[in-house]
């Protein structure tokens, strides 16, 4: 059955063969026309694919090259965030230099800046070492302060380093006075120890204060000059809070530095 269906198909399609070869000239190029148009569609979806296989073929790069190029911006995003750090350190030693040469212009004392090269690490001894030591003219007991305010004073020294005892050492007792903002009168005077009631290496304690004296949170306190260390007037923070001990016959105050010690770069030695 299926061999005789097979037989009859080529049958036809030699007949159709035949019959197209025997038509006249004219009507043989229309029916060409014909079948051109009907298959026309067709090859030009097949012209349009293979193209657009070619063009993706163009523009998905190869794996690895995706990899180098992703590596290679990494690369340039961290040299360019790099020069944007560098840049901004800069800026900001600019700004601090600027800023400490208005500031040695304005104040009667001669100063030797010195950079910070050591820092001990425990919270119970607050040194620092510096740059500079006696082929600088540098002596035991000089003030050592920045523009923000009073640092601490030198304690040893050696031909090219010295070490600085900090404000709230237990070996960097002073007098400080409290002024009244206002009219900068003297409140009161006290001594300045190590804060006894916080870990915090910003807060220290004014302690000694004859009862009655006016103290309250914002006052400014400065270096009073008494006993010879330190010369008078220097910052050295601000009150936070206060509170009377030995049954209100004295007032304590706890006081914030002005100058963070913890983040030292940059000193000066005050040589006289």
């Amino acid at each position: 059955m299926l061999r005789r269906q097979y037989y009859m198909t080529v049958g036809l399609v030699l007949l159709l063969v035949l019959v197209v070869l025997n038509l006249p000239e004219q009507t043989a190029g229309k029916l060409k026309l014909a079948l051109g148009g009907l298959f026309l569609p067709l090859f030009a979806l097949a012209g349009s694919a293979q193209n657009f296989a070619e063009q993706t073929g163009n523009a998905i790069a190869p794996r690895s090259a995706l990899l180098q190029q992703i590596d290679e911006l990494r690369k340039e995003n961290q040299r360019l965030h790099e020069q944007l750090v560098q840049a901004q350190e800069a800026s900001r030693e600019n700004a601090q230099l600027r800023r400490a040469v208005g500031w040695q212009q304005r104040v009667p004392w001669s100063l030797k800046p010195a950079r910070v090269v050591g820092q001990d690490p425990a919270n119970w001894w607050r040194t620092i070492m510096i740059d500079v030591g006696l082929r600088d003219k540098i002596h035991p007991n000089m003030t050592v302060l920045t523009p923000e305010g009073l640092v601490g004073r030198v304690t040893d020294v050696g031909f090219d380093r010295s070490r600085v005892v900090l404000v709230g050492d237990p070996n960097c007792r002073f007098s400080a006075q409290v002024q009244e903002p206002r009219d900068q009168s003297v409140v009161a005077k006290g001594i300045i120890s190590p804060s006894a009631s916080s870990l915090d290496r910003l807060l220290v304690d004014l302690v000694f204060v004859p009862g009655g004296s006016l103290l309250k949170p914002g006052q400014p306190v400065l270096t009073s000059g008494d006993g010879g260390i330190f010369q008078k007037g220097i910052t050295v923070g601000q009150i936070v809070d206060v509170r009377t001990n030995d049954h209100g016959l004295n007032l304590e105050a706890r006081v914030k530095l002005v100058v963070n010690l913890n983040r030292l770069e940059q000193v000066w030695v005050m040589l006289q």
